[in-house]
């Protein structure tokens, strides 16, 4: 699952105005198309851009190509969005979010040869394309830009996982019946297994734990941020269900932990029903859940004595590719790259299972050797930048 830097508080986000930059740059760098950069400040001789509820794009009088700085102003009373984009196609080649009232920002771009306007999108109002201009002169824009995803297009991809993440819940309460059942029946062993088997279930629906709200605190909390640590009455589910069975806590005492652990998981398939994964986050989650793998499971941070972070890391990854695969008749003509992703994850999908020995049980990561370690980081590192721009890629924007 998907968590803030203290391991336990999971605070949902953006990446899009982090993002998007790179992702246009990924997507036309080298291809002569428009490349977008992050700017610092802009020149007073660069070009003036009006912006408002009634005027868009005003003040391109001399387009060119080449490297170029625009300043957008935004002459209006509310705050809007501005893209450059494709006129004739709707591709978005760079874009500026939030710009307030009487405040002017800077966006630059590298423009191949080509038609293109600003696109307005003032708060509360619709679209304002502005006066097309052509470009010549410079390199053939042969690479793609971002061609936007509104929020009808990511109906069908929400609603297969939405069914995706209820299958799975319904596989969890049934794990975390069981695991409680091996813990009322005082078996250790029995009960670990059980533990990891209901553990990784849960860890494979990532991309929705911001649906799951308090719910997957209770779950999958850990006890950092707690005042008592892992002695602390609101450490509850998994981890403190695995601190028990792997310090030799007496099973009478945690029937009562993983009773409630089975409750919560109950709790939570019902409040779900009624629950909805959010548009903004499904595209991003694929960057995060692999990005908080790299930083809390191959690192070990949140192992609590079963030495399983590397499961749990292959379990991130299944997760992973749920969320590629709803979404991938979107992001299959926008991506050039997604081979490259599919094959990464099978990269890093074998040096996962080369931790998992015959008997069933997993190498921890402080048993890896130097060379295993530093692949392993690569592989998951490699993987998540290549995953980093599907946040912007796929990320609903207004096109009206």
């Amino acid at each position: 699952m998907v968590r803030s830097s203290d391991g336990r508080v999971r605070v949902p986000g953006s990446v899009r105005a982090r993002w998007i930059v790179g992702a246009v740059v990924l997507l036309a760098a080298g291809a002569g198309a428009v490349v977008v950069f992050l700017p610092d400040s802009a020149a007073a001789g660069d070009p003036e851009i009006a912006v408002s509820r009634s005027a868009c794009g005003t003040g391109w009088a001399d387009p060119k190509a080449g490297p170029q700085t625009f300043r957008l102003h935004n002459t209006g009373s509310v705050t809007a969005e501005v893209d450059l984009i494709d006129p004739a196609t709707g591709v978005v080649y760079g874009e500026v979010e939030g710009l307030g009232p009487a405040t002017t920002r800077p966006l630059q771009v590298n423009l191949g040869n080509g038609s293109y306007a600003f696109r307005c999108l003032p708060e509360d109002a619709a679209a304002i394309v502005g006066p097309a201009v052509q470009v010549t002169g410079g390199a053939e824009r042969t690479g793609p830009g971002v061609a936007p995803v509104t929020r009808d297009d990511l109906l069908g991809p929400l609603k297969a996982y939405q069914q995706h993440v209820t299958t799975g819940l319904a596989e969890l309460v049934a794990n975390t019946g069981a695991l409680k059942d091996r813990v009322h029946g005082g078996d250790r062993a029995a009960s670990q297994a059980a533990w990891l088997t209901a553990h990784l279930t849960y860890e494979r629906l990532g991309a929705a734990y911001d649906a799951f709200g308090d719910s997957d605190s209770a779950l999958n909390g850990t006890a950092d941020g707690l005042p008592a640590g892992p002695a602390d009455p609101g450490f509850t589910g998994f981890h403190r269900l695995e601190q028990g069975l792997w310090h030799g806590e007496d099973l009478g005492a945690l029937a009562a932990v993983a009773d409630q652990l089975d409750t919560d998981a109950h709790a939570l398939q019902t409040s779900f029903g009624s629950s909805q994964v959010d548009g903004n986050d499904l595209a991003l989650r694929a960057h995060e859940i692999m990005e908080n793998t790299l930083q809390f499971e191959l690192t070990a941070r949140t192992d609590y004595g079963s030495g399983t972070n590397l499961a749990t890391a292959r379990a991130n990854l299944d997760g992973t590719r749920a969320v590629l695969e709803v979404l991938r008749p979107l992001l299959a003509p926008r991506y050039p790259d997604l081979s490259k992703v599919d094959s990464w994850l099978n990269r890093t999908q074998a040096a996962l299972d080369a931790a998992h020995r015959a008997d069933g049980t997993w190498v921890r990561p402080a048993e890896l050797s130097r060379p295993e370690r530093q692949k392993l980081n690569a592989d998951v590192s490699e993987l998540t930048e290549l995953l980093a721009p599907i946040a912007a890629i796929a990320e609903p924007r207004r096109t009206s």
